[in-house]
């Protein structure tokens, strides 16, 4: 009994606490897997704990005792659908973590997106690494509108969109980064089109939007678009992009719906611009990668951009105005792929090389997912 109490004393109360599921994260491959968001099946969870009480558990690891960051992901839904926990991995090897009755530690918010509509109906996100915004309707016709993804580079984990909207200065660094990417007439950082006569068809900007999850591990979110006629095709798309804490790249997933046979292949392209001066590229058509390290802007540095496609790579070349990467797709069968942004000044990948083998290590965790099981 002396012992017991003594026990106490030393050890948190969460760690005395009866294990009632524990998760088992499988890394298979050779590749040390590092701040990866992982996504645990709700269900499977309630079948082995199923009084679980969602504002009263927690999630420890089992070597370190510690709190593991989680998210309960609800994906627009009014019931939880996964848990979302932020793990290290090593190559080769397994973690275990145990839920178990507790309070929660308060976790840092490392994703974040929302609709601005103080600033031209743009819609932006970020996490602790990059952030991101694209343009809606308002801005349409105005000699400031775009068509692809514009990257906010920074050098803070902090969320740092709504300081900038609110210092409406966001071209100046004042200390934790800037907007200096260039859209123009192009994808940008990696938007998709059609490409219909050998001729990219490009939208118009969306129009709707729907936040499904909001941090602090993972945020998604829908951006929707009117109908357009892409060469001849009507054509309507819906955009589900989702960040993850600790990623440089978003995942896209595109859903293209048209009248004409819907059993016609519709083919599409994504887009990185292109720079006048010269800068690093990787176009690596086998495995779906497409990567640039652009020329250095002067004083505000050096911004990177990769895109990876999971669909068959039918070709990727460079015109007078960007990178382009195609495949094809399906009337409202959903197209994956993933892109982002890195910056020379946050300090993590400075220079080409580590960039090019950051997308060739994401591309092999894509095509490795980690195991997950419940018992």
């Amino acid at each position: 009994m002396k012992l017991f109490f003594y026990l106490a004393l030393i050890m948190p109360v969460t760690f005395l606490a009866q294990t009632k599921a524990t998760i088992i994260i499988e890394n298979n491959s050779n590749i040390d897997r590092k701040k990866t968001v992982v996504t645990v099946n709700w269900k499977n969870i309630l079948e082995r704990y199923p009084k679980i009480d969602t504002s009263n558990f927690v999630v420890i690891n089992s070597k370190t005792k510690k709190q593991v960051a989680y998210q309960l992901e609800h994906q627009n839904s009014s019931s939880i659908q996964n848990v979302l926990v932020q793990v290290d991995v090593k190559a080769k090897s397994k973690l275990t973590l145990y839920i178990q009755e507790g309070k929660p530690e308060i976790f840092t918010v490392k994703t974040y997106a929302r609709y601005v509509p103080e600033r031209k109906d743009d819609f932006a996100w970020e996490n602790d690494q990059i952030a991101f915004r694209t343009y809606g309707k308002a801005i349409e016709g105005s000699n400031e509108d775009a068509y692809g993804f514009d990257v906010w580079v920074k050098r803070t984990n902090k969320m740092i969109i709504n300081e900038r909207y609110k210092l409406a200065d966001y071209h100046t660094d004042h200390g934790d980064g800037l907007d200096y990417y260039q859209v123009g007439h192009t994808l940008g950082a990696g938007n998709m089109a059609p490409y219909v006569k050998d001729t990219i068809r490009y939208s118009a900007n969306y129009h709707q939007w729907k936040v499904l999850d909001n941090g602090p591990l993972r945020s998604t979110f829908q951006l929707i678009y009117d109908e357009w006629n892409a060469g001849g095709i009507k054509v309507n798309a819906v955009k589900t992009i989702s960040l993850d804490a600790g990623s440089q790249l978003s995942r896209i997933e595109n859903i293209y719906s048209y009248d004409d046979d819907k059993s016609m292949s519709l083919p599409v392209v994504v887009g990185i611009s292109k720079r006048p001066a010269a800068g690093n590229i990787l176009l690596n058509e086998q495995q779906g990668i497409m990567g640039y390290w652009e020329p250095t802007f002067e004083k505000n540095g050096t911004t990177a951009i990769g895109s990876i496609l999971t669909t068959p790579t039918t070709n990727m070349w460079i015109d007078k105005t960007q990178l382009l990467a195609k495949t094809t797709i399906k009337s409202t069968e959903p197209v994956v792929y993933y892109t982002g942004a890195a910056w020379d000044k946050a300090g993590k990948i400075t220079d080409a090389k580590k960039w090019f083998q950051y997308l060739e290590n994401f591309s092999l965790e894509i095509k490795n997912p980690l195991l997950v099981s419940i018992k």
